[in-house]
């Protein structure tokens, strides 16, 4: 049984089998976490607009009630062999799963970017399941505000409200906007933020009143510098401050690029910051970064430790 964080080194489950979840975030329901993925384990090819790619598996689950050790729930989203022209069909792209409970409809709602191996149908497609790890029904893509998404995550709010932060405009712009009361739908309240500056990989949390955004660089599979925002309210304005990250290549995110933030159960000043490093000539292969997030009134830091425990927050 594992009793640490290893970051950048193989994570195997409790079978012993390496975990696929990839592009990942974490939804924490009845003193359970679950981690929600991209499974990727099957052959990388040379294609699409990245330049490698794989046919799509669908989404994984694994649940954990220490962080450490995860059980594999399965695929609770696959991907579908017939029709060709369906959203989850192998053929195109599953992306960046994301879950979130909405207690008017008593659903888990799974968002996730969907589209072709050229980005250009670029939607956010939604399934919902009445348990978290439940299979998912996929109910729809929508593209928010009659606009692009690809790189994409949610955040729920205290109030319940829900908030799609998007990459846009060919990934020129980042969109945040509100979702209905259901998470089926935006309301058409939205800002657009950090225009021309191409960010990808949005990971959005809070801390006391203040809510943080952090985001890669768009460089393909390559790392590059993470960087972050400050703002008081979640539509901004946005005041960029700069890459939280030290350590050994920092200045390349540790090889990795941003996926999710979370914060602990019970703890209120514990954050943990997820990252994906990314393996382009075999995506399945690709490891994962978890690291804490120090705070420091306004500012966040993010530094690397070969091996670390939940014992960091004390």
């Amino acid at each position: 049984m594992k009793t640490s964080f290893t970051p950048g080194k193989t994570w195997n489950d409790l079978d012993e089998i390496p975990i696929q979840a990839h592009g990942g975030s974490i939804l924490y329901d009845q003193e359970t976490y679950y981690w929600f993925g991209e499974n990727k384990n099957t052959l990388t090819h040379k294609g699409g607009l990245l330049g490698y790619s794989i046919d799509a598996i669908g989404v994984s689950c694994y649940a954990s009630t220490d962080l450490y050790n995860w059980e594999n729930r399965g695929i609770v989203l696959p991907a579908v062999k017939e029709p060709v022209e369906h959203e989850l069909h192998t053929s195109k792209v599953i992306e960046r799963p994301k879950v979130i409970y909405n207690a008017l409809i008593n659903k888990y709602v799974m968002f996730m970017h969907v589209d072709t191996k050229d980005y250009k149908y670029a939607r956010v497609g939604i399934a919902t399941s009445a348990t978290p790890a439940g299979t998912y029904e996929y109910i729809g893509s929508i593209a928010p505000h009659d606009s692009e998404s690809r790189d994409m995550t949610v955040f729920k709010d205290a109030d319940g409200k829900a908030y799609l932060i998007h990459s846009s405009e060919w990934n020129a712009t980042l969109y945040i906007g509100e979702l209905g009361s259901d998470y089926r739908q935006t309301t058409g309240t939205f800002t657009k933020n950090f225009p021309k500056s191409y960010r990808e990989a949005p990971a959005v949390f809070k801390h006391k009143d203040r809510y943080f955004l952090l985001t890669s660089g768009c460089t393909g599979w390559d790392p590059n510098a993470a960087m972050y925002a400050v703002a008081e309210n979640i539509l901004g304005p946005w005041k960029v401050v700069g890459n939280p990250c030290a350590g050994p290549d920092a200045d390349i995110t540790f090889h990795a690029q941003s996926t999710f933030v979370f914060p602990l159960a019970g703890k209120p000043d514990a954050y943990i910051a997820m990252f994906d490093i990314w393996n382009k000539e075999n995506l399945g292969s690709s490891r994962y970064v978890w690291l804490p997030v120090r705070f420091r009134c306004e500012s966040i830091l993010i530094e690397w430790h070969d091996e670390w425990d939940l014992s960091y927050f004390g």
